[in-house]
């Protein structure tokens, strides 16, 4: 099998962006574009290693962007994106690997299948380009404005990333046309004379180059799925119970493997639902002792983790207390406020209410009580 690496292009400020950050590392869903790219890469069996060439002020930003992931270096970028290229392909010239993808690190939507089309292309070609088709009329303006002419679509694509190559041969390329300000790679590779074959691209596969590039690309992520949760716990030996991640003063304690904070557990199944993860106990098993005494946000914020790294957010976590006592309207905005914290979002996408059976059941009998949790995300 050859080997193959990613090199991901993120040098550039961005200066078409505007904004407080480069582009690369605006957020998109809570998380930044340039991990969301990353993470692409290293999902996929193909890529053995991913390089990414960064501004050399970027450094502190970038540590925290790849917080987590495993095989990923960084290189100095240069002063345009052709020599930021070239670096990186010097970097990866110590481990010389057969092929090498090449990619926007403001392209976060780029999928498996189009990483897949790319490698194999280079199967029998030198470059591979992945094209989509030009569907605007094209005209050509002069320094006024006028239009010139009508330019005719037949053969006219519009190139995108990741660009494939074999490694000798582009590095070659590079090093020989170094600073003729060539818009690609695949311009690079054609400049030294060697061919360079497209497969098809992929119209989401969106490079972010302004705020309104952004806006479009997080319209196009919009999945809004619910997920519910429901726990139950019994009363036992105790004078405080944990609800929402706040103690409350009871006549009892809660009999639990955890802090038995029923309310965080229906919301940790209801956020793990919500986006097919399974349920608590599949995450946190009441066998593993080391969960014992545990404090139950370290679940909720677990599943909202994972939330994140799916590419989700949260639109709404909406929980319902179930018992007779203790009365929860006194600690409800309390709890709001505790949930919102231990997830980090506004107060506005929690709600707490509660509700008795009428002296029914368990929960009438004052037994323990119940929490139910319906989580609204999107992906």
């Amino acid at each position: 099998m050859p080997v193959c690496a990613a090199l991901i292009v993120a040098a550039g400020r961005g200066q078409r962006f505007g904004g407080n950050l480069p582009k690369q590392y605006a957020p998109l869903k809570g998380e930044r574009l340039l991990r969301r790219t990353l993470r692409a890469f290293l999902r996929h069996p193909g890529i053995d290693r991913v390089v990414v060439a960064i501004h050399p002020d970027d450094a502190a930003i970038f540590a925290e962007t790849i917080e987590g992931m495993k095989d990923v270096t960084a290189v100095h970028g240069g002063a345009t994106r052709q020599e930021s290229v070239q670096l990186g392909l010097e970097a990866l010239a110590v481990s010389n690997p057969d092929l090498v993808l090449i990619h926007d690190g403001a392209r976060p939507r780029v999928s498996l299948a189009l990483i897949t089309r790319v490698l194999d292309g280079l199967k029998t070609a030198e470059g591979v380009l992945p094209v989509v088709p030009v569907i605007d009329t094209l005209k050509r303006i002069d320094g006024t404005g006028r239009v010139g002419e009508t330019v005719p679509r037949d053969n006219l694509v519009r190139a995108q990333t990741p660009q494939g190559f074999r490694f000798p041969q582009i590095l070659a390329a590079h090093r020989a046309f170094k600073g003729e300000a060539l818009t690609d790679d695949a311009a690079v590779l054609e400049r030294a004379g060697q061919s360079v074959m497209t497969v098809a691209g992929d119209e989401a596969n969106i490079k972010v180059t302004t705020m309104e590039d952004l806006a479009t690309l997080t319209a196009t992520l919009v999945e809004t799925r619910v997920g519910q949760g429901y726990d139950v716990h019994s009363f036992g030996p105790g004078d405080s119970i944990m609800l929402c991640g706040i103690k409350v003063a009871h006549t009892h304690g809660m009999v639990g493997h955890s802090d038995a904070d029923v309310a965080l557990h229906a919301g940790t199944d209801a956020l793990l639902g919500a986006f097919g993860a399974g349920d608590i106990g599949q995450h946190f098993p009441p066998s593993d002792m080391k969960w014992k005494g545990a404090s139950s946000d370290r679940f909720l914020r677990h599943a909202y983790d994972l939330l994140l790294e799916r590419g989700g957010s949260l639109v709404h976590l909406d929980f319902t207390i179930i018992c007779e006592r203790p009365k929860i309207g006194p600690h409800r905005g309390a709890m709001v406020e505790s949930v919102a914290r231990i997830l980090g979002v506004e107060e506005s996408r929690i709600s707490v209410k509660a509700t008795t059976t009428e002296g029914l059941g368990f929960t009438g009998r004052q037994e323990g009580l119940a929490a139910q949790a319906v989580a609204t995300i999107r992906l």
